[in-house]
């Protein structure tokens, strides 16, 4: 039987927090705005009973985290295009989640030279350090885009992947507040333009792989020279390029890694730009699902023992309801409908909608989105980072969409666009209207997206990284009187993150799902933890967990002592 952990927090520390105001989180204009504590109140014509609120991260907005991707050296290179993301993380182990931005980097006419890794400590509830110098993570070694958060080698603190154009940069928790440079150590020789990337453990041997999307073949030689309608130069498109390979390093348990593609099964030239993982057919072993630009998506099926089938044109994931095949960015999982199935959800380029595939069991996927609502968001959003979770606390999952253009001078949408808040209604998803002054009312040029539980409130807080404007931290306030469980695996004879279980909270008479993944967002890692709301007539009988490989245990009621705080939250942690 696995082992529990009732966690508290102190809740004196968040009354003592200091109010947070919204200037500076509502976009460049913010100065000329009243100031308030409440960053964003939404309110629709459907939804006109609800109401979400956010609260801005005055801590975060000082430190001034902003992701500079070179365009300042009129280079217009794809690579300016794709931004960077954050992880959120415990990275100490004190209880406290922290955050980690990439630099980015800048050009010149021979040359790409990465910008400092940035790591902020959360010491005390909202409060966070800058402490990339004692961590070590300012010294980089390429032109950074995204981040990927894993215990590799299983001793208890996460480690982190950072990837990029020139190769890779694996940074090994030491346990004591800093890290170290791994890298050349463990084989990680990738010298391709990566992308995303994703740990999860392919063949349940209980150590991290990880999946590398690479993106296409550009080079400061192969820079052409492109021109909007408009005449203007701009960032030529991915058709211009050919794409390359994904790879996939197997953890040999030594601490090292192997470098695999063909012998797995991938697909060649995928033209990658997001990566997601998660047991979709619940056969105990993880499944790739890969965002490609502009030409079909992958779903590989594993079939157990780390060899993939690429299936994702006769699962229906590869391409949308129109036979066409989109831009695609960001990836989540979400159980729309909840029937206890992991539906997919894919941001797109203009003129796309945002994909919505059902999860029809036994691998196979419906494209919904105009069946959830979808179309009625118009056309003109470049979606990037994109999220799911119940940020309404109503017991059903919502989506969160960084929005931005990816060239410089479009001439369909604008540079800087909206984010999106989408309130699940009973299978359909409605945007919510965001009061003009605040950051889901203004317009950014928005790419990374992480969630979790930051301040440990019991309710999911947001983090944006954007190109060239500060990074923005909302803290989620809505006022609901259901209790919430924040449930934690870790992993012993599995891999320690647990990645590929699933949580199923059995109730009098209802159940609540959630799956463990890894690649939600874009170019981002949020933790592996995940949130319940209970609601007000129920009672947990059984906590039911099927870990990565199939095992399942569970905890009785007789065995849970779920003392919630004051606040009707708590935080629950399960061994293995």
């Amino acid at each position: 039987m696995p082992y529990l952990q009732l966690i508290h927090y102190s809740m004196l520390s968040l009354v003592l927090c200091p109010i947070v105001l919204v200037l500076g989180c509502g976009g460049s204009d913010s100065n000329d705005q009243p100031s308030s504590s409440t960053d964003s109140q939404f309110e629709s014509d459907t939804l006109a009973e609800e109401t979400v609120t956010f609260r801005c991260s005055e801590a975060l907005e000082q430190l001034k985290i902003i992701y500079n991707n070179g365009e300042e050296a009129e280079q217009f290179s794809i690579v300016e295009s794709l931004g960077g993301g954050v992880g959120v993380f415990d990275y100490d182990r004190d209880g406290w989640l922290d955050l980690i931005f990439p630099g980015g980097g800048t050009f010149s006419e021979s040359t790409l030279e990465g910008l400092p890794t940035r790591i902020l400590r959360q010491s005390a509830p909202e409060q966070f350090t800058d402490v990339s110098y004692a961590a070590g993570t300012e010294v980089v070694r390429h032109y950074t885009h995204g981040i990927a958060n894993g215990d590799y080698n299983n001793d208890g603190f996460t480690d982190v992947l950072i990837t990029g154009y020139g190769g890779l940069q694996l940074l090994s928790n030491n346990g004591d507040g800093s890290f170290s440079d791994v890298t050349d150590q463990v084989g990680l020789h990738d010298s391709s333009w990566s992308a995303s990337a994703a740990w999860g453990d392919f063949n349940n041997d209980g150590f991290l792989d990880i999946y590398i999307t690479h993106y296409v073949n550009w080079s400061i030689e192969n820079n052409p020279i492109c021109f909007n309608q408009d005449g203007h130069r701009d960032v030529c498109a991915p058709p211009d390029f050919s794409g390359l390979d994904d790879v996939i390093y197997l953890n040999s348990g030594d601490g090292t890694f192997t470098a695999n593609r063909e012998a797995l099964g991938l697909s060649p030239e995928g033209k990658g730009l997001g990566v997601l993982l998660a047991d979709w057919d619940e056969d105990g072993d993880l499944d790739i699902y890969v965002a490609n630009d502009t030409v079909p998506n992958f779903f590989y099926s594993n079939n157990g023992n780390a060899t993939f089938t690429e299936k994702a044109l006769i699962s229906g994931l590869a391409i949308d309801d129109m036979a066409n095949s989109n831009g695609s960015m960001g990836l989540a999982v979400i159980d729309l409908d909840r029937d206890h199935r992991a539906d997919i959800f894919v941001t797109n380029y203009e003129e796309e909608l945002s994909a919505l595939y059902m999860n029809l069991g036994g691998s196979n996927f419906s494209y919904e989105s105009r069946q959830a609502g979808l179309n009625r968001l118009g056309k003109l959003f470049v979606g990037f980072g994109c999220v799911a979770g119940d940020f309404d606390l109503d017991g059903d999952h919502d989506v969160v969409i960084s929005n931005g253009h990816a060239v410089r001078y479009p001439t369909n949408g604008e540079l800087k666009q909206e984010p999106l808040l989408l309130i699940n209604n009973d299978g359909r998803l409605n945007r919510m209207n965001a009061v003009p002054s605040s950051y889901f009312g203004q317009t950014h040029r928005g790419r990374g997206l992480a969630t979790g539980d930051i301040n440990r409130d019991g309710q999911l807080d947001l983090v944006f990284a954007n190109i060239l404007e500060p990074a923005v931290l909302l803290f989620g306030e809505v006022q609901q009187p259901q209790n919430r469980l924040l449930v934690s695996l870790v992993g012993r004879k599995v891999n320690r993150d647990a990645i590929g279980a699933r949580v199923c909270i059995k109730m009098k008479s209802s159940e609540l799902v959630e799956w463990t993944t890894a690649g939600m967002g874009y170019l981002s890692s949020s933790p592996n933890e995940l949130l319940f709301v209970i609601p007000e007539e129920e009672v947990i009988e059984e906590i039911e967990i099927m870990w990565p490989g199939g095992d399942v245990s569970s905890v009785s009621a007789d065995y849970l002592d779920l003392t919630m705080n004051d606040q009707g939250f708590g935080h629950l942690r399960i061994v293995e």
